[in-house]
């Protein structure tokens, strides 16, 4: 997506690409972080997940077209003047099944003219989530977390054979990282990589890196979208990432040991 400011343009936008991707055949649809606006100014953000238009329209939509669906994220408030930035992941018979906040901030100097400070605006989560989806397990993550390789470790131990990625990355730190790690956290966690990405030059002046991924459990691109908004229709084999860890059972290989002080 690209996505904008206002609400209602996006929510519009995001609903006629998901009616595509079903018709085109998708079970499971997903939407990059930031769906319903891309701005990080309070004034922009819905004040309640129960007032958020997103949250029922999505909902219903997912019922009506007996879809999977995870927007990877919308903000919502959380109380004392701080939003989650929270990922919703709907079933086909239209309920909310599972929310994910995201946990690591994006407070970052990414040059001498771009900085961010998510804190400002979202509070971090504080818990990990997993699904049983009707293909096998689902571990839910957000764009900054995809650094912090232990989270999805501890997913994959846990039983994820799927990890999703929606993001919105900045162009500099795309370019350089988005593609290793990425790659890398399928590899080390032997599961599929969902990565829905926010691209261009977006009506607020931000600009994102777009790329949207998935990455099969032996880390091979299987499909990429560039830095315009697109559908990815993508066939998985679930089994893929079995075999990947029967291959290389890493996740059964962690041993524990003692960090000694410098000498």
């Amino acid at each position: 997506m690209r996505t904008g400011v206002a609400v209602t343009p996006n929510l519009d936008e995001a609903e006629r690409m998901i009616r595509e991707a079903q018709q085109q055949g998708a079970q499971f649809v997903l939407t990059p972080e930031n769906t319903s606006t891309i701005s990080l100014l309070k004034s922009d953000q819905i004040r309640r997940e129960d007032a958020h238009p997103g949250v029922a329209r999505f909902a219903a939509l997912a019922g009506e077209l007996e879809i999977w669906l995870l927007i990877g994220s919308m903000g919502v408030e959380v109380g004392d003047g701080k939003f989650a930035n929270r990922s919703f992941l709907f079933g086909p018979d239209g309920r909310k099944v599972a929310h994910y906040d995201k946990v690591h901030m994006f407070d970052v100097a990414v040059s001498e003219t771009e900085c961010w400070t998510e804190s400002d605006t979202y509070q971090p989560g504080d818990r990990a989530v997993l699904v049983d989806l009707p293909w096998g397990r689902l571990g839910l993550s957000i764009c900054y977390d995809v650094r912090f390789p232990h989270l999805y470790r501890d997913m994959a131990k846990a039983g994820a054979r799927f990890l999703t990625v929606p993001s919105a990355f900045t162009v500099p730190t795309g370019q350089a990282h988005w593609h290793t790690l990425l790659k890398a956290r399928a590899i080390e966690c032997g599961a599929f990589v969902f990565a829905p990405a926010q691209g261009g030059i977006h009506e607020n002046g931000r600009e994102t890196y777009g790329h949207s991924l998935v990455i099969d459990p032996w880390g091979g691109i299987l499909a990429e979208a560039g830095g315009d908004p697109a559908i990815l229709i993508v066939d998985i084999d679930p089994a893929l990432a079995d075999e990947a860890r029967r291959r290389l059972p890493s996740l059964t290989h962690d041993r524990a040991y003692s960090l000694e002080p410098p000498r």
